[in-house]
């Protein structure tokens, strides 16, 4: 059913108020003040998003991300299999940007309001309506007392398990999870074996994480170790501490712990159909296979602007459906390819040493960062694309062992 969003106004009404101060929020945010509307951005005090930090040069590009908020520039991987045998990955151009998200975000919340965001701390608890039918979010401020603010357009910033998602766009739960743990600790020194401060590291270890993955990702003066699981019972806690102890950082000094769900699927609908549309992790757009979000949580963010600003403007909220048809155009296929791949390759530690040793190909490192660099598929190459399916194929059927002999 399609509504209409209703122009009425009052002193204190705003055309939007965006919940959940992230990359997401924060982007919805600036680019609607920038065109002209009057914007609230509503965030609760000291989170911090457990992330790897990690963003592509698109992501800088796209975003005018400065190089004072790059703490780090990564030129290469290195993929561990279960075996312990691993693969180095170079980038072979440009670098990856790391990110430190408690600097990041609130830098980005500093832009909003640069470019004319009003800000406002709190905790958001629910979307009532007066009896024109328009919605105000009450929301609970630090000292404890409620408060709301009325608006023509709500959008839904507020993460994994957002409220504004459960409230209003009840239909599109419940997709699967993976939860995420990092440890924030003061990075060694460059020479410490199994660390370099250019490189990412990823972990396909059952004790690390049964069917995902564990990471060491340099920020500059600090260092990202984490890992993510789905399975109930295993303790990320532990796994993060296994990691520490194997890559001998153990005893480097822990400034911060964060945990939180990552949504591996993007939900099948992200608006109401009248006057509330979600974005980043509360539309589940984190990829499959790697848990990247923070690109894809802003780009979301920027189509969700332009079609709030076109709801506005022509009074239609038909205009907010059309979000997410235009991110799955642009990145709905490499959400599919990434979660066949996680599908098939993280179930078992057999398939996952097998997943590894596949990174060895020049072709698959290719395209791999061709894709990643520029989030976009890489153009269609069909001697490459038909060789790596062929491997496929062979590992999939156990007709290779993992490192390329013949069985």
């Amino acid at each position: 059913m399609h509504g209409s969003i209703r122009s009425t106004a009052t002193q204190a009404d705003v055309d939007c108020i965006v919940v959940g101060g992230g990359p997401a929020g924060a982007t919805a945010a600036e680019d609607l003040a920038r065109a002209g509307r009057a914007v609230v951005l509503l965030d609760r005090a000291g989170r911090i998003k457990p992330c790897g930090g990690a963003i592509p040069p698109r992501c800088i590009r796209d975003f005018a991300i400065p190089d004072e908020q790059i703490v780090a520039r990564v030129t290469g991987a290195r993929i561990t299999a279960p075996s312990d045998r691993h693969v180095d990955m170079a980038t072979g151009r440009d670098y990856v940007g790391m990110v430190d998200r408690e600097h990041f975000d609130e830098y980005l919340r500093r832009r909003a309001a640069s470019a004319g965001a009003s800000r406002v701390t709190g905790t958001f608890e629910r979307i009532e309506r007066g009896a024109d039918g328009r919605p105000s979010v009450v929301y609970r401020t630090p000292e404890g007392q409620f408060a709301s603010i009325a608006a023509r357009v709500v959008i839904g910033a507020d993460g994994a398990n957002s409220a504004v998602a459960k409230s209003e766009v009840p239909s599109s739960r419940r997709n699967p999870f993976v939860f995420a743990y990092h440890e924030i600790v003061a990075s060694p020194p460059d020479a410490t074996p199994h660390f370099a401060a250019d490189r990412c590291d990823i972990f396909y270890r059952r004790d690390f994480s049964p069917d995902f993955y564990a990471w060491v990702f340099p920020h500059g003066a600090t260092t990202s170790i984490g890992t993510g699981s789905a399975v109930k019972g295993f303790s990320l806690r532990q796994g993060v501490a296994d990691l520490r102890r194997a890559t001998g950082l153990g005893d480097q000094i822990t400034l911060r712990r964060e945990g939180a769900p990552l949504p591996l699927k993007p939900l099948k609908r992200w608006d109401n159909g009248r006057d509330v549309v979600l974005v980043g992790d509360a539309a589940g757009v984190v990829a499959p296979a790697s848990g990247e979000g923070i690109y894809y949580a802003m780009f979301s963010a920027r189509l969700a602007a332009e079609a709030v600003d076109a709801a506005l403007a022509g009074a239609d909220a038909r205009a907010l459906a059309t979000v997410r048809k235009r991110f799955m155009k642009e990145h709905g296929r490499v959400f599919f390819v990434l979660g066949m791949m996680q599908h098939f390759w993280y179930t078992t530690d057999a398939r996952r040493e097998r997943f590894v040793s596949m990174c060895r190909d020049p072709d698959v490192q290719r395209l791999t960062w061709s894709s990643y660099l520029d989030k976009r598929m890489a153009p269609f190459e069909f001697q490459s694309h038909l060789k790596i399916a062929m491997k496929d194929f062979a590992h999939l059927f156990s007709m290779i062992s993992p490192w390329g002999q013949k069985v």
